[in-house]
C-alpha cells in the first residue's frame, strides 16, 4: 500500500467518523452542551455568586475552561468507544484489519474523529459560556495544544477501552468508575492549591489535573503545575497509548476467537 493509498484509507476512515456524529448531532453534541449549561447555572450562577475571587477572576470565569474541558474529555472518549465497539459488533473492523489498511491509518483515523468531535463540542460549550460571564484568553495557542492533546488522549483511551470490550456496558465501565470521579477530583469546580497539605498532593496523581491546569492557564495565566510540565505530560500519555493500541491491533487481542 502506497504512502499516498494510506492517505486516502485515513481520509477515509477520518471522514467517515466525523459524518456519523453529525448525522447524529442531537444525539452527539446537544446532550453534552446541555449538562455543561446546567453546571454554568447551577454552581456559576447561583452558587458561584456566594464565593469570592479565585486568583483574580470570579468562580463563574474561574470554571469556564473546567467546564469546556469536561465536554472535550467526555465527547472524545465517548465517540470513539462506541463508534469502534459497534464496528467491532458487527464485525466490520474485520474488513478493515484483513485490507493492506496498515495499524497506524486505522487509530489515527478514529483519532481523528474523536479529536474533531471533542473540539467541536468544546468550542461550543465555550460559546454557551459567553452568556453567563466573559473569559479572559491569554495564550490561544497554549488553549488549542491542550485541547488537542487531550482530545488525542482520550480518543486513545477509549480506543484502547473498546478494544478490550466484549459487551456494550463495558464500554461505560471505564466512564463511571475512573473518568468521572477524576473529573470532578481534578479541578474543575475548585483551585488545587487551596485543598489542605494532603489532598494537594493526592491531586497530583490525578492526570486531569494538568490537562484542565495547563487548559486554565491559557485563559487566566495562572496554574498550579508548569505548564510545560503538564504538556509533557500529555505526550507521553498520547505515546503510551499509541503503542498500546497499534499493539493490540496487530494482535488482534478482543477481535479473534
Amino acid at each position: 500500500m502506497t504512502f499516498q493509498q494510506q492517505l486516502t484509507a485515513l481520509n477515509t476512515i477520518a471522514r467517515k467518523e466525523i459524518q456519523r456524529f453529525l448525522r447524529i448531532w442531537t444525539q452527539t453534541l446537544i446532550p453534552p452542551v446541555i449538562t455543561q449549561t446546567l453546571y454554568f447555572v447551577v454552581f456559576g450562577s447561583f452558587i458561584g455568586s456566594q464565593l469570592s475571587e479565585v486568583h483574580g477572576v470570579s468562580y463563574m470565569q474561574f470554571i469556564v475552561p473546567g467546564l469546556v474541558m469536561m465536554a472535550i474529555i467526555t465527547s472524545s472518549y465517548m465517540n470513539v468507544v462506541s463508534s469502534f465497539f459497534i464496528m467491532k459488533f458487527a464485525r466490520n473492523i474485520e474488513e478493515l484489519q484483513v485490507s493492506p489498511t496498515p495499524s497506524w491509518v486505522i487509530v489515527a483515523g478514529f483519532v481523528a474523529g474523536g479529536v474533531a468531535r471533542g473540539l467541536l463540542t468544546g468550542a461550543i460549550v465555550f460559546g454557551v459560556s459567553l452568556f453567563f460571564t466573559r473569559p479572559h484568553i491569554n495564550h490561544l495557542w497554549i488553549i488549542v495544544l491542550f485541547a488537542v492533546l487531550t482530545a488525542i488522549v482520550f480518543s486513545l483511551g477509549g480506543l484502547l477501552n473498546a478494544i478490550f470490550a466484549k459487551k456494550f456496558d463495558d464500554t461505560s465501565i471505564f466512564t463511571t468508575f475512573i473518568l468521572t470521579p477524576l473529573t470532578y477530583l481534578g479541578g474543575v469546580f475548585y483551585a488545587i492549591d487551596k485543598l489542605p497539605g494532603i489532598w494537594k498532593t493526592l491531586s497530583h496523581a490525578n492526570p486531569l489535573v494538568y490537562m484542565i491546569d495547563g487548559f486554565r492557564f491559557g485563559f487566566y495565566n495562572f496554574s498550579t503545575v508548569s505548564v510545560w510540565i503538564s504538556a509533557t505530560i500529555l505526550v507521553v500519555f498520547a505515546l503510551v497509548l499509541v503503542y498500546l493500541n497499534l499493539y493490540l491491533l496487530k494482535k488482534g487481542t478482543g477481535m479473534r476467537s
